[in-house]
Formats: C-alpha cells, sequence, structure tokens
C-alpha cells in the first residue's frame, strides 16, 4: 500500500483509523469538519472567523489529486476527524500546507499521522519542503512540527510566524516515528493482551471442543477482568453465564474470541465490529481465500477493530495484573520473560511443551496464524515497550513488509536477543534467473540477509531455537570467538574442537602460565593445551579448579565443558559450584544425558544449558558470538562516499523506465554508472561496423568487442566476445563475425579496451517488490556458477555490511591475501547499494565481471533491468489489511 491509497492507521490511545486521499465526493464532509470547529479553533485555523467562503474552501480541497495539489483526511468509524492539504508554490519544489482536526480528537496524534501520510505523497510528487504560516500563540500546532522528527525552521518575528520543513531528512525521523509507532501499538495491543473483559463466542458444551478448551483455560488462568460466552441455547458453560448473541451482552466486552465454523465466524466477527468491541481473536480456520474471508477483513477495516488469525492458536499473557490464556494450549506455560509470535499454533505448542521442560518460562504468546491483522511487526513493537519481556521468539513463514521488519528487529535486539526460525528454505529457487544475481537472490538468500542485517539469531528447527533459549538465558554472551575446551574425556573433547571449527569458532591458544597451572594441577598424563583432558580419574573438585584456570587466561573467551560421570566422582558437580562467579561463557556437555539440553543447577536456579552433544554447544556458542559481534558493529559509517548528483540519477533511471522496461541498451547502462559514479572500463557503442571501426579508433592497444543481441542473456557463454581484437580493422571483422553469428538479432556491439582483469569478482542487485534491493558480491567470471562463492546483504548499506559482504565469501580470507585493492571493492560495493536504494525502478543490475587489482577495481560488462514502480516510503505508518 503506497501513500496515494488507503491506510489503517493507529492513533496514540490505540484506536484504528483510516487515512486516505480525499476527492470530490468528501466535499461535504470536509465542510462540515470545518463548520464544526469551535471558536478558537477556527481563529487558529483562518487567523480569524470562519470565512464565508468555507464551502468554496472545501471544494477547492477535495478537487482532483496531482503534482500540484494534494489532500489526506483520516476517518474514525466513517467519520472524517481531520484534514491536511498542500499546494505546490510555482514550479518550485515547495508547498503551502494547511492542517484542521476536529476538537474532540486533538490528543490521539491525527495532526502527525495526515503530516505523515501526505509528506509522503507530497515526496512522491517531488515535493521537498513544506511551508505553513502559524498563530505564535497556536502552541499545539507548532508542537505537531517540531515533534516530527524532520528539520524544521521558524521565524519568530510577528504574530505569524512561518514555518518551513525540509521532507528528505532522516537525521532524527526514524527514532521519531518508531516512538510514535511504539506508543500506538503499546495502547492497541493492550485490548488483545490486557484486556479488561472478554467474550468466548463458539465456546461449546462438550470438553473436547477447542472452545471450550479456550473458555478452560481462560478461567484457569485468574483473568481478573468479565468473562461471558455467546451461545445459542446454553444458559452457562464452565460456570461462566452464557447469552443467545452478541447484542445480548451485558456489556462491551474489549476482547472476543472466535471459535466458530468459518462462515459463523465471519457473522461474529461484523457483529462484535458493530457492537463496538475493540478487538479479535479469530481461531477458526478455513476463511482464507474465501467470501467468508473477505467478509471479516472488511469488518475489521471498517470498524477500526484489531484481529489476531484466523486458523490460529490463541493469544496469552503472563502478566500477574492481567493473566489472560485465550488459547487451547494442553498445558498453561510458565511465567516468564520470553515472548512469542508464530504463525504455526503447532510450532508455539511444541515450544511450548520444550520451554515448560527446561522450566523457562513465556511473558506472551501470539499465534497469528493467517495475519489479516496482527503481525509479528505489531509485536516486536509491544515487546519494545513491555519490560516482563527479555528474549523474543519469531516462527514467521512470510513478510508483509520486511522493510519495516528489519527496523523494528534490529531496534529491539539492540536491547534484548531476539530470535528466528528460518522457515520455507526447501524448494525455494526464483523463475528461470536472466542473470547470475537473480540466480544467487533467491528468497532464502534474502530472508537470510534480512536477520543477519537485523541482529536477528536465526535458526533451522524448533530444537535449535531451544538449544539457543537456554543458552541465552542462563549465560552471558561471548567476548570473542576464542573457545576453550576442558573435558574428563578425550574423545568428547576432541569432537567439542571439530565442532567449534566446523562452526566458524577459534580454538584459544592457552598461555604458557594457564598451561603451567594445569600441568601442576592435574596428572601427568593429562593434555594441558587445548583442547584440554583432565583425564577421567580427575576427582570433580580439580576439575573445577582446571575450569577456574582456563577461564583466567585472557585469551579465551568461552568454554565448553564437557563431562562424564566416574567412580571418582561427577565433574558436572564442580561446574554448578564455578559457574555463579566466572564472567565468561560456559556450556557444559554430557555425553548421553537423556535430554537433548537441560538446565545445570547449584543448590538453586539454573547456572547453564547442558547439551547431550558437543556439536550442539558449539553451534549455540557460534548464535551467540554472531550476535555479540552484531551489538558491537558501529552502527554508522565514518567514512562517506563522494557525493553524486542524486537527482540527476533517479531522473535518468525513471525516464528510461518510462519509456521501456527490461534490459537497457548498453550506452545507456554504461550512462546510469556514471552518473552513480561506479567506475567501469571504457566503453563505446556501435550499431553498424562503420561505427565500430570509428569507436575502436578511440582506443590504443588490443580490443575486447562484446556482442548486444537479442536473447543473448550470458555473453561469454553465448559466443558474444572476443578478445585480443587489433585495432579498427579488427573491430570491422569482429563485427561482421558477430553478425554472421546472431544474424539479424544483433543489435550492435560494445567495444572497449582490453583490461588487466586481475581478480574477477561478480557486483549485482536484485530488486524484490516486497523486501526491496539485494546486493550480492562474490566470485565472477568464469568462477561465478563454477565455485558459487557468494554473500549477500539488503540495501542500503552500511559500511559494516559492505564489509561483512567482503568477508562473507568462504575464499574471504585467500581473496584478500592476494593484494587486490579491498578499499575500492568496498567502496563499489557502497555505490552499488545507494544506486538500489536512489532508483526503485532498478530490478536487477549484474557487474561481472569486476576486475579488482592491486590499484583499484572496475567493472569490465553490466546489464541493468528497469521496472516501472513507485517508490515505497519506508516511514508510512500503517497496518496490514
Amino acid at each position: 500500500m503506497s501513500a496515494d491509497q488507503p491506510a489503517r492507521v493507529l492513533l496514540a490511545d490505540g484506536q484504528v483509523g483510516l487515512v486516505r486521499p480525499l476527492g470530490p465526493a468528501d466535499t461535504e464532509a470536509v465542510l462540515r469538519l470545518h463548520t464544526g470547529l469551535g471558536e478558537r479553533d477556527r481563529y487558529f485555523r483562518f487567523f480569524g472567523p470562519l470565512p464565508s467562503t468555507v464551502d468554496k474552501l472545501a471544494a477547492e480541497i477535495t478537487s482532483a489529486p496531482g503534482e500540484c495539489h494534494l489532500a489526506v483526511g483520516c476517518f474514525l468509524d466513517g467519520t472524517l476527524a481531520g484534514v491536511a492539504h498542500c499546494e505546490r508554490i510555482g514550479d518550485t519544489a515547495d508547498a503551502e500546507i494547511a492542517l484542521v482536526v476536529d476538537g474532540n480528537q486533538r490528543t490521539h496524534g491525527i495532526a502527525t499521522l495526515l503530516i505523515e501520510h501526505l509528506a509522503a505523497a507530497a515526496r512522491a510528487n517531488g515535493i521537498s519542503r513544506f511551508v505553513a504560516e502559524v498563530l505564535a500563540e497556536n502552541a499545539k500546532v507548532i508542537r505537531v512540527f517540531a515533534e516530527l522528527g524532520l528539520r524544521y525552521e521558524i521565524d519568530h518575528e510577528g504574530p505569524e510566524w512561518s514555518v518551513t520543513i525540509w521532507l528528505d531528512g532522516e537525521d532524527g525521523y526514524p527514532d521519531a516515528f518508531a516512538r510514535r509507532d511504539e506508543v500506538a501499538e503499546a495502547a492497541s495491543l493492550a485490548h488483545l493482551l490486557r484486556p479488561a473483559s472478554v467474550v468466548v463466542i463458539g465456546a461449546g458444551r462438550r470438553a473436547g471442543s477447542v472452545g471450550h478448551a479456550v473458555l478452560a483455560n481462560l478461567a484457569a488462568s485468574g483473568f481478573p477482568g468479565s468473562v461471558e460466552v455467546v451461545h445459542p441455547v446454553a444458559e452457562e458453560i464452565l460456570g461462566v453465564r452464557c447469552v443467545p448473541s452478541v447484542a445480548d451482552l451485558a456489556g462491551t466486552p474489549e476482547l472476543a474470541v472466535i471459535c466458530l465454523p468459518a462462515e459463523a465466524a465471519a457473522d461474529a466477527v461484523e457483529e462484535c465490529g458493530k457492537r463496538g468491541v475493540a478487538a479479535a481473536v479469530v481461531v477458526s480456520s478455513g476463511l482464507t481465500g474465501t467470501a467468508a474471508g473477505a467478509r471479516v477483513r472488511e469488518a475489521v477495516r471498517r470498524h477500526g477493530m484489531r484481529l489476531v488469525g484466523p486458523n490460529c492458536l490463541g493469544v496469552l499473557s503472563t502478566d500477574p495484573s492481567c493473566p489472560v490464556d485465550a488459547t487451547f494450549l494442553a498445558r498453561r506455560p510458565r511465567a516468564g520473560n520470553i515472548g512469542v509470535a508464530t504463525q504455526s499454533g503447532g510450532v508455539g505448542i511444541a515450544l511450548v511443551e520444550a520451554l515448560t521442560g527446561l522450566g523457562l518460562g513465556l511473558s506472551s504468546l501470539v499465534s497469528t496464524g493467517d495475519k489479516y491483522d496482527v503481525s509479528g511487526n505489531d509485536l516486536l513493537l509491544w515487546w519494545a515497550s513491555d519490560r516482563r519481556t527479555e528474549l523474543v521468539v519469531l516462527y514467521l513463514e512470510s513478510f508483509g513488509n520486511p522493510r519495516k521488519f528489519s527496523r523494528l528487529a534490529a531496534r529491539l535486539a539492540r536491547t534484548r536477543p531476539v530470535l528466528a526460525v528460518r522457515a520455507g528454505s526447501g524448494g525455494t529457487a526464483q523463475r528461470a534467473a536472466a542473470s547470475h544475481t537473480a540466480a544467487a537472490a533467491t528468497p532464502a538468500v534474502t530472508r537470510d540477509a534480512l536477520y543477519a542485517q537485523a541482529g536477528i539469531i536465526a535458526v533451522d528447527t524448533v530444537a535449535e531455537l531451544v538449544d539457543v533459549l537456554a543458552g541465552v538465558s542462563w549465560q552471558p554472551l561471548p567476548r570473542g570467538r576464542r573457545i576453550a575446551v576442558l573435558s574428563n574425556a578425550g574423545g568428547a573433547g576432541v569432537l567439542a574442537a571439530d565442532a567449534c571449527e566446523r562452526e566458524g569458532l577459534t580454538m584459544a591458544s592457552l598461555s604458557a602460565e594457564t598451561a603451567e597451572g594445569l600441568r601442576e594441577l592435574l596428572p601427568a598424563e593429562a593434555a594441558v593445551h587445548n583442547p584440554v583432558d583432565t583425564t577421567a580419574a580427575v576427582p570433580a573438585e580439580k576439575f573445577g579448579q582446571a575450569l577456574q584456570i582456563v577461564l583466567a587466561d585472557p585469551g579465551v573467551d568461552a568454554v565448553i565443558a564437557a563431562t562424564v560421570p566416574t567412580a571418582v566422582g561427577n565433574p558436572a558437580a564442580a561446574l554448578a559450584d564455578v559457574l555463579p562467579g566466572a564472567d565468561k561463557t560456559v556450556l557444559a556437555v554430557r555425553p548421553g544425558q537423556r535430554e537433548r539440553v537441560s538446565p545445570l543447577c547449584a543448590d538453586g536456579p539454573a547456572v547453564t544449558a547442558c547439551y547431550d552433544d558437543p556439536a550442539t554447544a558449539a553451534l549455540v556458542l557460534a548464535r551467540q558470538a554472531e550476535y555479540a559481534e552484531w551489538l558491537a558493529r558501529p552502527k554508522t559509517d565514518a567514512s562517506p562516499l563522494p557525493e553524486i548528483d542524486a537527482a540527476a540519477v533517479r531522473e535518468f533511471a525513471t525516464a528510461r523506465a518510462a519509456e521501456r522496461e527490461g534490459w537497457m541498451a548498453p550506452a545507456a547502462a554504461a550512462e546510469l554508472l556514471r552518473l552513480a559514479g561506479i567506475p567501469l572500463v571504457p566503453t563505446r557503442y556501435a550499431r553498424d561496423e562503420t561505427e565500430a571501426v570509428g569507436a575502436a579508433e578511440e582506443f590504443d592497444g588490443p580490443l575486447a568487442v562484446k556482442a548486444d543481441a537479442e536473447g543473448l542473456l550470458h555473453k561469454s557463454a553465448g559466443g558474444g566476445v572476443l578478445l585480443g581484437v587489433d585495432g579498427p580493422l579488427g573491430a570491422r571483422d569482429a563485427y561482421r563475425l558477430l553478425l554472421t553469428r546472431f544474424g539479424p538479432g544483433l543489435r550492435g556491439v560494445v567495444i572497449q579496451p582490453m583490461a588487466d582483469r586481475g581478480r574477477e569478482l561478480l557486483v549485482g542487485v536484485r530488486s524484490d517488490p516486497v523486501f526491496g534491493p539485494l546486493v550480492v558480491f562474490g566470485l565472477g567470471g568464469v568462477d561465478t556458477d563454477l565455485v558459487a562463492d557468494r554473500a549477500a546483504r539488503l540495501a542500503p548499506l552500511t559500511g559494516p555490511d559492505a564489509d561483512l559482504l567482503l568477508d562473507g565469501l568462504r575464499s574471504a580470507e585467500a581473496l584478500w591475501a592476494s593484494g587486490i585493492d579491498r578499499a575500492a571493492v568496498r567502496e563499489l560495493l557502497l555505490k552499488t547499494g545507494r544506486l538500489a536504494t536512489l532508483v526503485p525502478e532498478l530490478a536487477e543490475l549484474d557487474l561481472n565481471p569486476v576486475a579488482a587489482r592491486a590499484d583499484g577495481c572496475a567493472a569490465l560488462d553490466v546489464r541493468v533491468r528497469l521496472e516501472r514502480r513507485k517508490p515505497a516510503d519506508p516511514y508510512l505508518r500503517k497496518l496490514s489489511g
């Protein structure tokens, strides 16, 4: 949904409104809004009494939108509550803005929402500044402008102040709108997770039904509010009063939980909306893709409700001030600090069972199901303001707004770990790829890049999720990747060391002092270098002392302690005594234990996680280390790129896309790179052999001649590249040869001087309409498909993102040791990311090969594909559905 389409929005108090463009059909509503203003509001709006021409003003506001005129309105339950409109000033990029909000709705943040949406529409129409005249005494409107987060200036002279607002600044805007989003979302989701009253619709009298289970869990949860049941004939179920319809309820409940067949569920949602119910949980399945499902969506939109589901497990909160369990879980989970959002009810059930078995508890659980409304993004905002939630778990099968997700997840991950299960990794090949970049940019690659950049700890299975949750729940994050392994069973230690190296961890080099201390403590046959083998004959007390010696080594960031019980003693008991005073990460391994992971406890609570396999402990440490490294990364890049004419880049690409979608002509692609500051070897384009001769005369030395032919996707593989061509006559002959090969499909040839190819790399962009542009980096040229060594990150790229790309290849260590110019390649990646961000029409970019040498780098070939797209505003607050 773009800025010029209707959008469901959250007000500051949690109400759901609708912001949409205004048109001629809204004239009467705009007139009623203005004539209904109080005397002081009229004074502030018109600097005096209501003008006699207000009907003409209403007509002007609702005139058809265009590049010079834009107007948006906010509607609450179908009634217009506020209007913002702007008029372009002449041929400038400035527009004068005016704003009016119903005096009875002024504290709900409507004015701010209207300006945000108007600004998004204005930016899309080439407007870069808003200007306004405001009475000096109109403190409320001045505060709205000041708190937007956009750069602004106020001329304080006289009784009427001039305000200028720049629409393209982002320094404080993301944080400002995120704070507003947080406040509104917390107020809105409180209807679901802290309701004052609940009605269960479809709670059967039979104990085996889903509705009956939901009502039983709600009653057992200790929910302090009022509870009613809608049932056509029963008078009471489980001691709860029943009424035959929503209209017969004693009061308007805050939350409805609906457990009915699909058609009846849609009826119930509509009835709840008419009654004024603020939120609903639709457990029912069979709605999506049906007319009944469409009715549910429409009812939610029309009545301003929040909705979880359909086809979901329900919602749960263990907040002691308002515990509520509106799920059909078999047993109530423990109260704790883990927040869970899951699209799959089955995954939610499995996770609750596993965590309960470990003694870990939930702060809240929301099963989003088919996600008609409430999504993972909403819950990330909820948890940002929920101090009870210290760990967040996500199981997401789809992303409605992945750019917002990335932003919210990264913001949350700065304060607490966020974990996610990778879902849908199999069978992810896209349609037949037209370039190497497209072949590399599968949905799984894009999702993994999203998780990595947002600081999310990603795992592949629910079992791994539980493993990592146990590690981060009971131990601090490791300070680095240098791992020591300590065991009383040599085989377990060797397996742990192997597992660490597979996971990209480093076996720590123990200092001479550490080795000497261990040698003095342990039997002569013990191995005192990493991995340390204390031998099975060592009692628990000495094993604990050995662990303390290893932990004291400054070259050790974390320890895996693998133990087996013997007749001499159980070293695991010593771990429980040592760990409460340790300041480094220690994970335990006890081969042969029945549980995959279990808490290792002292006399009280768990002190660390104990795993049945060293490989599991190594995986957990690796995920923890990745998260710790992400936390340590700088948020911004201290080395800005050289300035380019961003407007010229956008204008050129937009014009080319308007002329013709698809692959750009080689000359146009080269010009786009030039405007973006991306290095390309000198390139000339020739449409016939005469032009080929003329182009060749511009260069000295041997030439490369490349075909531009219909259907030729990969030039080298398709016989479209001739190297070592000698001079103008050679260029003529090369043209004739290519004409023979490709016939009428030959549109022309590209002529370049032969370049030192150095190390051949690939840099590309693949833009997804939902996820946005993905930057791909890897080995190029003939190695592209043979080796398939690539890394990917979503644009825009920061300096740290570019560094992760450079170091993300399997061959990275050898590549940069070869002496090529890393700084030049890094700059190329950043420029490519900037181009992808500047040009939303850029569907695909392939720089392959890029010749990287000791003195710089340059693309030897470029292919660009454009699609007509409207730029999406990343800072537009709106709900899904």
